[in-house]
């Protein structure tokens, strides 16, 4: 069996940096502030859609774009604050067998982050989102912010390119659209609860959920 980790929200815990740049881009054009609470509940992709629901009011997408980017520039610049989850290098050490990282923030800043924190040669493969123009951006929540809607076929091309079967993954991840990538390609999820998402929403939607993600490594163990 094969594990395929999660970035932002999963091994990386960069909620409140996501939080407060999330707020300055609001404020930006005069919205109100989410609490972290709020970001939980109602975070979902399209962001523009999540965007439009907390401003009351359509966001186009040159609109998006303009705010997308102040968020970029803002968590570039918070990005060092930022630590692994409690438990990822336990939770990585854990599994047994292979593991690689998928995750839809953009490559050309994935790769260099995640080699600063010594996991680079844990891992088969890492794959962030690959776009004709990587501007800089960040996961939120796990999910993109460049002009992937969705990570199901980003996970299908990164198993292809690993010699992967769907059936012979797992996927740990924060979010629902993880679990929805997970089902597209027939492999199986395991939700934290400990990133972008509330908690009670990834126990409504029948996957294993966990606290920790040294017990999201125990649930993803093959079945026996």
């Amino acid at each position: 069996m094969h594990l395929v980790w999660d970035w932002n929200g999963t091994l990386l815990n960069d909620f409140d940096a996501v939080v407060r740049c999330t707020n300055l881009a609001f404020a930006s054009v005069n919205g109100r502030a989410v609490s972290p609470d709020e970001h939980r509940r109602q975070f979902r992709r399209p962001i523009a859609e999540y965007y439009a629901e907390v401003l009351d009011r359509p966001v186009d997408a040159e609109e998006f774009a303009r705010l997308d980017k102040l968020f970029h520039d803002e968590y570039r610049t918070r990005l060092s604050e930022c630590a692994l989850a409690h438990d990822a290098r336990a939770a990585i050490r854990a599994w047994g067998g292979e593991q690689s990282l998928l995750s839809m923030w953009f490559h050309t800043d994935l790769v260099p982050t995640v080699d600063g924190y010594g996991l680079t040669e844990l891992f088969r493969r890492v794959d962030g989102l690959r776009t004709g123009a990587e501007p800089g951006g960040n996961g939120h929540g796990g999910t993109g912010r460049g002009s992937a809607d969705h990570k199901a076929g980003h996970l299908a091309a990164h198993l292809a390119a690993l010699g992967v079967p769907g059936a012979d993954a797992v996927l740990i991840g924060d979010s629902l659209d993880d679990a929805d990538a997970a089902a597209a390609v027939g492999a199986r999820a395991v939700l934290y609860t400990g990133g972008f998402t509330d908690a009670d929403r990834l126990r409504g939607y029948g996957v294993p959920v966990a606290d920790t993600l040294l017990e999201a490594v125990a649930l993803a163990q093959p079945r026996r």
